[in-house]
């Protein structure tokens, strides 16, 4: 799926989902560069993160795999 992840001054990192209409904040990664690992935004969603260098600029729009599991559309 299609996303933008950016940086905000009062929320941090997040993610917005253009098909959603959905900003959600970043509340956990396994990375702390993000890249190449999984993120999980605050609604449950867990995504697995292209391998990107570490100085990557923000906002960058990319593609993203959504795991299975909780906050799943039904």
């Amino acid at each position: 799926m299609k996303i933008m992840i950016r940086r905000s001054p009062d929320a941090g990192l997040s993610i917005y989902v253009p098909k959603k209409d959905l900003e959600e904040p970043i509340v956990e990664s396994e990375y702390e560069t993000l890249w190449g690992g999984w993120i999980k935004v605050a609604n449950g969603w867990v995504l697995d993160l292209p391998e990107m260098p570490s100085g990557t600029p923000l906002p960058i729009t990319i593609n993203a795999k959504k795991r299975g599991g909780k906050g799943d559309d039904p």
